[in-house]
């Protein structure tokens, strides 16, 4: 046992993890910040709560590890509702908030607010921490709750209004960092044989099968083993928008994202498919369009390493408790014996159904893709994101529409290629992205959201801005929320006098506002402008915005079901 301040021992700990970065707002943990500076990590001041939190969080899903986030007293419930997407997505982020002393509590003090209940909604596990000598079990156990099983948000809750009472006093401690918690997953548990024979077994026996790959896929690493298994079993693939980067968009058993954000050719084979396979899928909302899809009656085998998901949508066939690698690895190696179609013929007729619905489907759309209007489609602007994106990018998501265009109609070219996308709340990517940016320095991340996510945090470039945290934003800029616009229509009967402003917004000048604050600014008019200025924003050497002036037409498509 070493005296040291709990400050100092926060930092040592978090150096000990490998984290790189703390996104915060001020104040707290500010003695901490000394010891971080000295160990190298950078303290990120965001300019509010919320995007400290989803700075965090896009950390996370990039290194895939633990971030840390952190606001005083007063601003501990924003930070609160940053965690959402966090919660949402799985992610292992770890948010520090201060907290007045107990006598100050429930007596109107100034500022203060209830934190239990709004971080409980948001994370895995919080916790309050009264004095520097209980820092080091709650800060391992927060580490460990936000690593294991299905990951997600802890927090923890400093007394003092930035922490103080915890990070300024001393106690007799020791930094143990368990090696194991420092990246995800932490364990890889694998299915017992009967449950990985009874698996095949059944998918060997489906007519009709297709695999929905959920980010329990991404998280564990086991886009090798997906492609090989289902290679194998000959079995169609969908990812849902998680998974989207760990099969190949150009895999003859590639049939797209299925769900709400989705392509239609993928929603209809599992509209036709009489076993789905979910493999590290919560099975929610969106990937099943409202639990729409698959059709009632349609058989299910589910693997997922937390025990309480599976069955939790749809009643299963085979169930799996494993880490996704290690369960499709074991899958694979028992699949010579019993994995093989009973009707081989008719499964190579699925598989060419399923082509079929995909090349239908391009067909579709391919118009649209190659469409030279103006202003441009962003259909098209799609198109040129998937031509022109580095080989080695993260691409960053907003919701919403972005999200949908993401799910239908971008593809990712290369295997070194990583998509990360929010989960919930609109205005996310933009800060996210400045996260990944920390994360991965030496890769370029670029953001895909319309000027209605772009409101929300823009503010944020400023803080790019002063870490030289270089991203590049493409803004689908069509001075609108056109997403509500058939809400609108239906509400007022058509496009009324009046009703607009609940869908339009000021037509503005993101690439002009960039340069103000003195990052690089480009506008885009033409298709065939995009690929330079996505060259000129890669190579400007700072926070870039490519604002593409796109149709106020050009809507989204809704989900086939």
């Amino acid at each position: 046992m070493t005296e040291m301040t709990g400050g100092e021992f926060l930092a040592d700990t978090m150096h000990g993890y490998g984290v790189t970065h703390f996104f915060f707002m001020p104040v707290i943990v500010d003695d901490s910040m000394v010891r971080m500076e000295e160990l190298g990590i950078t303290r990120v001041m965001a300019h509010s709560e919320k995007p400290a939190a989803y700075m965090a969080d896009g950390y996370a899903r990039v290194k895939n590890s633990v971030a840390f986030c952190g606001a005083q007293s007063v601003g501990a419930t924003n930070l609160a509702a940053g965690l959402q997407d966090a919660y949402l997505a799985s992610s292992p982020v770890i948010a520090l908030t201060g907290r007045l002393a107990q006598e100050q509590q429930d007596r109107h003090a100034y500022q203060e607010v209830d934190h239990a209940h709004p971080f409980q909604a948001n994370t895995k596990y919080s916790a309050r921490v009264d004095k520097t000598d209980q820092l080091p079990m709650y800060l391992r156990q927060a580490i460990r709750e936000a690593t294991t099983g299905t990951p997600g948000p802890a927090h923890l809750d400093l007394a003092g209004i930035a922490g103080g009472d915890i990070t300024k006093k001393s106690a007799d401690m020791e930094v143990v960092i368990e090696d194991q918690f420092s990246s995800l997953p932490p364990f890889r548990p694998e299915p017992d044989a009967g449950s990985v024979n009874a698996a095949l077994s059944a998918l060997a026996s489906a007519a009709r099968p297709v695999i929905i790959a959920g980010g329990g896929v991404k998280t564990s690493g086991a886009g090798k083993q997906l492609i090989e298994l289902a290679e194998r079993l000959n079995i169609p693939v969908a990812t849902s928008l998680n998974a989207k980067e760990t099969f190949p968009s150009d895999h003859p058993l590639a049939i797209g994202v299925p769900g709400s954000y989705s392509r239609a050719c993928a929603n209809k084979a599992v509209a036709e498919a009489d076993m789905v396979f979910f493999i590290g899928s919560h099975t929610g909302g969106q990937v099943t369009n409202d639990w729409k899809l698959p059709r009632e009656g349609t058989r299910i085998v589910q693997m997922d390493i937390d025990a309480s998901e599976l069955g939790r949508s749809f009643p299963i066939e085979v169930g799996m408790m494993s880490d996704i690698r290690a369960g499709l690895q074991k899958m694979l190696n028992a699949s010579g014996e019993v994995g093989t179609a009973s009707d081989e013929a008719g499964r190579a007729k699925w598989v060419v159904r399923t082509q079929e619905l995909v090349a239908e489907w391009k067909a579709g759309v391919d118009d649209l893709w190659n469409s030279d209007d103006m202003p441009m489609r962003t259909e098209r602007l799609t198109k040129e994101l998937t031509d022109h994106l580095p080989s080695d990018s993260i691409l960053v998501a907003d919701t919403g529409h972005s999200g949908i265009w993401t799910g239908t109609m971008i593809d990712f070219k290369s295997p070194d290629q990583s998509f990360i996308r929010c989960a919930g709340s609109l205005g996310w990517a933009f800060p996210a992205a400045i996260g990944a940016k920390a994360a991965a320095p030496d890769r370029p991340v670029i953001t895909f959201a319309g000027d209605g996510a772009l409101w929300y945090h823009f503010m944020e470039l400023d803080t790019a801005m002063r870490y030289g945290l270089n991203t590049v934003t493409v803004v689908n800029n069509n001075h609108s929320l056109n997403q509500e616009r058939g809400l609108n229509v239906k509400n007022y009967g058509g496009d009324l006098p009046g009703s607009d402003e609940l869908w339009h917004l000021t037509d503005t000048d993101f690439a002009a506002m960039a340069e103000q604050m003195g990052g690089f600014g480009i506008t885009v008019k033409n298709p065939g402008d995009f690929e330079g200025a996505m060259d000129q924003a890669l190579n400007s050497g700072k926070p870039a915005v490519i604002d593409v002036k796109t149709n106020i037409e050009s809507i989204a498509p809704p989900a086939w079901n």
